[in-house]
């Protein structure tokens, strides 16, 4: 039987482990084949492994996400190899410091906003064209509650989050004319090592896995898929649209 996301190729940042890691498991075992990207070579290789188990296929770059040039060159890359891009999905983020604002400094922000917005734009402007080529384009951006709450004592993390919304909604907007399909999708608490570093005393078996959370990912990366500019809450198993305060 084929399989939904046979020979679409599927970019996923921060891959070696957690949500990335799962989503990319998820997208392989669709079909797809996964160009995973991380700063973990081993990691990645288990990832290689277990997508390998499936019968899938993968292609492991190791890379840091605040080189901005190593992004250009992945995208060189893929252009070179397949001529298009199917599927990003941007996963990549780092939590910073938990302080007061007045107490954290100004590198710390700077290193949150470099991997949590910077890379995400340097990633749009390296793969669009490769996502424009593809007969369904699709990117799905992972964003979090704190980008709305404003959540106190994680303001990089909770700035660059609501950053990245309006980022990935405005490159919905920009291309909503075309094939490509932008989204972005708030998992929630999740059983990662990003929140057991959040939350040390949480019990980590009340939270779901990062591998229900890659369930609900995997549609939103199929040409099937019609949204755009949309947000998706797993919590409440709903797809939003954005509007402005009353």
């Amino acid at each position: 039987m084929t399989k939904p996301l046979a020979d679409r190729i599927a970019l996923v940042t921060g891959a070696s482990r957690g949500i990335g890691y799962a989503t990319a498991l998820a997208l392989a075992k669709a079909g797809a084949h996964i160009v995973a990207v991380a700063r973990t070579q081993g990691g990645l290789e288990e990832l290689d492994d277990e997508i390998r188990k499936l019968g899938g296929s993968a292609t492991l770059v190791p890379l840091n996400l605040t080189d901005s040039d190593g992004i250009a060159r992945l995208g060189a890359g893929l252009h070179e190899r397949y001529g298009k891009l199917d599927i990003l999905v941007g996963n990549a983020g780092v939590l910073g410091p938990s302080s007061p604002i007045g107490h954290i400094e100004l590198k710390s922000f700077n290193d949150v906003m470099a991997i949590n917005v910077s890379a995400n734009f340097q990633l749009i402007r390296c793969m669009e064209p490769l996502l424009k080529q593809s007969d369904a384009g699709r990117a799905v951006f992972i964003t979090s509650g704190a980008a709305n709450k404003a959540t106190a004592y994680v303001s990089p993390y909770a700035a660059s989050k609501a950053a990245l919304e309006t980022l990935a909604r405005a490159w919905a907007q920009e291309t909503a004319n075309t094939k490509l399909r932008v989204n972005l999708f708030n998992p929630g608490p999740v059983r990662t090592r990003m929140r057991a570093t959040l939350m040390p005393g949480e019990d980590p078996a009340t939270l779901d896995t990062p591998e229900q959370v890659a369930e609900l990912i995997v549609p939103m990366c199929a040409p099937d898929w019609t949204e755009t500019g949309k947000f998706y809450d797993y919590k409440t198993r709903s797809l939003m649209s954005f509007r402005s305060p009353a």
